[in-house]
């Protein structure tokens, strides 16, 4: 079956599963908001925007008190800043504001990165799906833990997707001229974005990995200018340290090092060894993706392998996953992707918070590790353009021009049919996807809010501790 058949079939499916009237897709929509907020109200933990209040106490020390950036530490806990320097220098706007504004605009920023990631990823189709599928998509959102925890926590990580995001929207649209700013101011605020450089190296567009290395690389030396001590003591001490952000066997740690920490084998040696066969499979997966001008999987295999390689991957960091699911959408596998965002929405690895021993700990405690590998392994990349389900486009890209011989009948209808990817808005990624290829373009004390284990667990009044902080030491 061809990939517009499967989309259309889903769709169809979908429109007779659900509520045909208004009045019913309301009423719907009220059980379900009702359902989610007495889910978010009693499973997932609140982090009293602990990661923000890091932030503002470091941004107003350094700033108003002549205080040193990896000094401060949030009164009672040893948890301070952890970010490049140049994340510091970002932030300062928060020394202008008092606490409740600062809270205020974390909010409205979070949300409006969040806007972003969804115009992106809905692509061109994003208006034909409705004032319900996009209601629908906010519920299943407010379900997923590490967005739950990127709003509770006051976190950057989705603004820097949308950073990203926003290049790769700009190669898929062939407008690849400003392509790699995004990534390389990403990657000046935190280093996780770093890969997706490598994937332009990959994928042989040298303009825009150059682009993005020399604004990563002036934002660096902005940062040095600022302040020489804290970008000195950063790159030559902080950065190295994986012990200041946290231990690496805490729950809350899903990468590959942190299975391994578990497995009580945190030794470098193997965890190389680990990293360098992943970094080959996702070279492998990204740049045949790039190669057939699908960027969206491209930058979905760079987000999700990031994850797995980086030494501490907190829960929150996740949301790198958003673009898989969305390429999963459109490839026509809308029950892998539910699946898969599932386990995502459970908070399931904490109930291995305190032991994470055994064949059920293995399994348990490490579950979002192993839906980062299904997913590198596993998502649709770099399919040939005849059988990618086409995303939605332009009436101008894709409607054939009038001729005596063929009257002016488009393809628009079947495209629009296509592109709502079994009704969610996730289910298109990229208004470009599409026209790219018919047109054949080618394509501290620091780190995030830890450094020591504490006796205390600022972030939640749970027993269970926060998504990126480490458990106290025993007594």
């Amino acid at each position: 079956m061809t990939g517009p058949s499967r989309s259309g079939g889903s769709r169809a499916r979908l429109e007779r599963l659900g509520p045909r009237t208004d009045r019913g897709r309301l009423l719907l929509l009220l059980l379900l908001v009702a359902a989610v907020t007495a889910f978010t109200a009693t499973v997932p933990l609140l982090r009293g925007f602990f990661d923000l209040r890091v932030y503002y106490g470091t941004v107003h020390t350094w700033a108003h008190h002549g205080g040193r950036i990896y000094d401060y530490r949030v009164p009672g806990t040893v948890y301070g800043f952890t970010y490049p320097p140049f994340a510091a220098v970002a932030m300062l706007p928060l020394a202008l504001l008092g606490r409740t504004a600062a809270i205020a605009v974390s909010l409205l920023v979070n949300l409006a990165a969040l806007t972003a990631v969804l115009w992106i990823l809905a692509g061109a189709g994003r208006r034909r799906h409705g004032w319900y599928r996009w209601a629908l998509c906010l519920c299943l959102l407010a379900l997923f833990e590490p967005l739950r925890d990127t709003f509770s926590f006051g976190q950057v990580n989705l603004v820097l997707l949308a950073l990203v995001l926003a290049d790769c929207l700009l190669l898929t649209t062939g407008r690849g001229r400003w392509a790699g700013a995004g990534t390389g101011l990403a990657a000046a605020v935190k280093l996780t974005p770093v890969l997706f450089i490598g994937l332009l190296l990959l994928a042989g567009r040298r303009r825009a990995a150059a682009l993005a290395t020399a604004v990563a690389a002036a934002a660096t030396a902005l940062a040095a200018w600022a302040d020489p001590a804290a970008s000195r003591f950063y790159w030559t001490e902080a950065l190295w340290d994986t012990g200041r952000v946290g231990r690496l066997e805490y729950v809350s740690n899903q990468s590959l090092q942190g299975v391994l920490a578990r497995l009580g084998e945190p030794g470098r040696p193997l965890w190389a060894s680990a990293v360098l066969l992943t970094l080959g499979v996702w070279a492998w997966r990204a740049r045949r993706a790039a190669a057939a001008d699908d960027w969206p999987a491209a930058f979905a295999l760079t987000g999700t392998a990031a994850c797995l390689v980086s030494p501490i991957t907190w829960v929150h960091h996740l949301v790198w996953l958003l673009p898989s699911f969305a390429v999963l959408v459109r490839a026509g596998r809308p029950r892998i992707a539910g699946a898969l965002y599932v386990v995502l929405c459970t908070s399931v690895v904490w109930l291995w918070s305190g032991d994470a021993s055994g064949l059920d700990g293995f399994l348990g405690a490490n579950a979002y590790v192993w839906v980062s590998l299904g997913l590198l392994f596993g998502l649709p990349a770099g399919q040939p353009r005849d059988v990618r389900p086409p995303l939605a486009r332009s009436a101008s890209a894709t409607a054939p021009a009038p001729s005596p011989v063929s009257p002016a009948t488009t393809a628009a209808g079947d495209q629009s049919e296509s592109s709502s990817e079994a009704g969610a808005p996730a289910a298109a990624t990229g208004a470009a996807d599409g026209s790219a290829r018919d047109g054949g373009r080618s394509p501290s004390s620091e780190p995030t809010g830890s450094t020591r284990p504490a006796a205390a667990k600022p972030q939640s009044s749970s027993a269970r501790a926060s998504s990126y902080t480490v458990s106290p030491p025993s007594a």
